[in-house]
Formats: C-alpha cells, sequence, structure tokens
C-alpha cells in the first residue's frame, strides 16, 4: 500500500498496517475511480486494494464507471492504456455499495408515500447494469422501519462473538489453502463435495431462476463460507438455498419476476 499511495501522491507511511476504506463521491469520475490521468496514477479501487470501496447512491454513479469495475472485480487488477502509455495496478478491493429502491427513497415505505411513477423507477434500477450485479455475490434488501419497531427489538448477538465465528471461519478457509473467494474451481468442487443430485438441482435452480453460468461457482463460495460460519463439515442444500436467497435482488433490480 506504501507505493501505491505514494504513486498516488499521498503519504506512504499514514495510516500504516490499517486496511484501507475508500468512499468516493458519486460524482466521482471513471477516471478517478479506476485510474488514469496524465501521468497514469491509480483510481479509488487501487487505493481500496485489500480493503473496502463503499460506493453509495450506486445508481448515481456515472455508467462508464461502474461498467469500468467489471473486470477489476475478476481479475483483481486494473490495466490502463493510454496513447503510448500502459499501466497495471492491483485492485484486489471488497465492494460494498448501498442504493434506494427509487429515486424519492420512499418505495416499499408503510410511512410515506412513494412519489416515483414506473418508469422512473425503470430508468433508476437499469441504471445498474446485469452483468454488475451478477459479480456482487451478497444483495440484501433492507426494509424501512418505524422507530417503534427499532425500540422493541431485543438486543442481537454481541460483536465479540461475531467477531469470533467470522475468526474460525477464516481459519478453516485458510487451512485449505486459500480462502473461499479465491479457491480455483477443482479445489472449490473438492471442498463443496456436492454429490450429483445436489449437483443437478443447483443447477437447474440457477437455470429456472434465469441467473448465468458464472452465478453457479460464486454461489457456491457463498454457500460454503456459510458452512464455514456455521461451521459444518458438509455442504447441504440449506446452505445453497440461504447462498441463493441473497441473489433475489437480481432479480428485482432488473424488474423481472421471480
Amino acid at each position: 500500500m506504501a507505493a501505491i499511495r505514494s504513486r498516488s501522491g499521498m503519504s506512504p507511511t499514514q495510516e500504516w498496517g490499517i486496511r484501507p476504506f475508500r468512499t468516493p463521491h458519486h460524482g466521482t469520475t471513471a477516471a478517478a475511480l479506476i485510474g488514469g490521468g496524465s501521468p497514469l496514477v491509480p483510481g479509488e479501487i487501487t487505493l481500496a486494494h485489500h480493503g473496502v470501496l463503499f460506493l453509495d447512491e450506486l445508481p448515481e454513479f456515472e455508467r462508464r464507471a461502474l461498467e469500468g469495475l467489471r473486470e477489476p472485480m475478476e481479475m483483481q487488477v486494473v490495466s490502463i492504456a493510454r496513447v503510448g502509455r500502459q499501466a497495471v495496478f492491483p485492485a484486489a478491493f471488497q465492494l460494498i455499495a448501498a442504493m434506494n429502491p427509487c429515486p424519492c427513497g420512499h418505495l416499499g415505505d408503510s410511512r410515506r408515500a412513494c412519489r416515483c411513477s414506473t418508469s422512473q423507477i425503470q430508468r433508476y434500477r437499469a441504471r445498474i447494469s446485469g452483468p454488475l450485479l451478477d459479480r456482487i455475490d451478497l444483495q440484501v434488501e433492507v426494509v424501512a422501519a418505524s422507530a417503534e419497531v427499532l425500540a422493541a427489538q431485543k438486543p442481537g448477538e454481541a460483536s465479540d462473538v461475531v467477531r469470533q465465528r467470522v475468526i474460525n471461519a477464516r481459519e478453516r478457509q485458510v487451512a485449505r489453502g486459500v480462502l473461499n473467494a479465491r479457491l480455483a474451481i477443482p479445489a472449490l468442487e473438492a471442498a463443496c463435495r456436492l454429490d450429483d443430485t445436489e449437483r443437478n438441482w443447483l443447477a437447474h435452480s440457477l437455470d429456472r431462476l434465469g441467473y448465468s453460468t458464472r452465478s453457479y461457482h460464486r454461489v457456491l463460495r457463498v454457500a460454503l463460507t456459510i458452512a464455514d460460519l456455521e461451521p459444518s463439515e458438509r455442504l447441504t442444500r440449506e446452505h445453497l438455498l440461504e447462498a441463493l436467497g441473497y441473489r433475489q435482488l437480481d432479480k428485482l433490480l432488473r424488474g423481472e419476476e421471480h
């Protein structure tokens, strides 16, 4: 990270030893997000290397900037080519994004009526392309809750308990040789140990839901992580169902029924 920060004109020792958490504004240009300029300098995705890139108001980012995330999310590097110049920067970031359900933000809120037309909602959601959504493994819809509901909620698990569960799951993955997100396909299949019945069921479910071929192994990685968090020695259909459930927002944002 010191080399990346230095290349970007930032202090190489500032925040030393702390994983980056980058939160660019939705008005950020494609060059600032992906990288570019003259001379070529890293963008936000490289500044988030081995850390988190948080994009709030995701549909408000320009389309070219969002589409530029696709290859780095797959390859963990970004290649930038300009006239007579070329650079390859690291970009192994974790993308976390947030968006409203509609332009006014009140769709589905029982307390305030949505003012958006159907066409406005469709245009808003269409700003997030299917290929980009396909690369987001956990898609969670958060329903607005009243203050009374929040006040009545019982305390959940303590953060220390959750943290230890995550540490334990990570140790299980390290014991396999690499984290689930980086498992090669043969190693992933071996770790999941699905029989033909479960493999065919998952493939049929993905086809019925209209998901891409890429989704198959992405669902497996999430399901394996769910099993690691329990922990469970065997991947079950319940784990697969939960992993599939985290992709339902994909269909919602594309305006399709499921």
